[in-house]
């Protein structure tokens, strides 16, 4: 299992939200690049990242910290938040980031998405309320169930699936494991768990489930998990 610590952009900084509402944002660094870098002294290999910014304005916001988190670890690094295009695609992968994130465009044309990821390393981030798809970060419904939509990835050469249940996401209220592993059985993908980890018993469950992934990112900034700890336990 690999442990994603999490790194949301917003204006620049590391922030964390409450079920994605941009008012909710609560900053924990003026420099992101820093949390970075504690991550990998850490035993992090991975890192997820997710412009903000850029997933309300369908393009990269917050270039210059991406630029900077790149140059100052030796992270792999997954990135959503915007993208919605090839060129962007290209931008973000010639900057070094490993796997880029399709979430509003993956909704909205999953057949160009798995074109795509026939190309480039390719994740789609599903993201539900009450089952059904929300893009645009987060402020709108697609109509679409979650699971239909990852049945759509079956049989793609996508390489993961994250999923979030947005209404536990920075909840600290435990994550929705039904939900990932109903995603899994539809997409029949690697499934990266995502929003609400409240516990190390989260990380537990995710491992017993034999879940690809787990996305960790307030549980750590509000000191409910020891992030080193779970990762020499958890991670491989």
């Amino acid at each position: 299992m690999i442990i994603f610590p999490a790194i949301d952009l917003k204006d620049g900084k590391a922030v964390r939200l409450t079920k994605g509402l941009m008012d909710s944002a609560k900053v924990y660094s003026d420099e992101p690049w820093e949390l970075a870098k504690r991550f990998e002294d850490m035993g992090a290999k991975w890192l997820h990242i997710v412009d903000l910014n850029g997933a309300f304005a369908g393009e990269p916001k917050n270039l210059k910290q991406i630029e900077k988190i790149r140059k100052n670890t030796n992270l792999k690094i997954q990135l959503g938040g915007g993208i919605r295009d090839e060129d962007t695609i290209k931008r973000y992968l010639d900057l070094g980031i490993n796997r880029v994130i399709l979430g509003s465009m993956a909704a909205r044309e999953p057949k160009k998405a798995i074109e795509l990821a026939s190309k480039y390393p390719v994740a789609v981030g599903i993201d539900a309320k009450d089952g059904f798809v929300a893009v645009d970060g987060w402020g709108k419904s697609e109509g679409i169930k979650a699971t239909e939509l990852a049945e759509k990835f079956k049989n793609s050469n996508i390489e993961c699936i994250i999923a979030t249940d947005i209404s536990k996401d920075g909840t600290l209220q435990g994550l929705n494991i039904d939900f990932i592993l109903d995603i899994m059985k539809a997409s029949e993908k690697p499934v990266i768990a995502s929003g609400g980890v409240a516990s190390e018993e989260d990380i537990k469950k995710v491992k017993e489930n034999g879940i690809y992934g787990v996305i960790v990112g307030k549980a750590f900034y509000e000191g409910k998990v020891n992030l080193e700890e779970i990762l020499k336990t958890y991670s491989q």
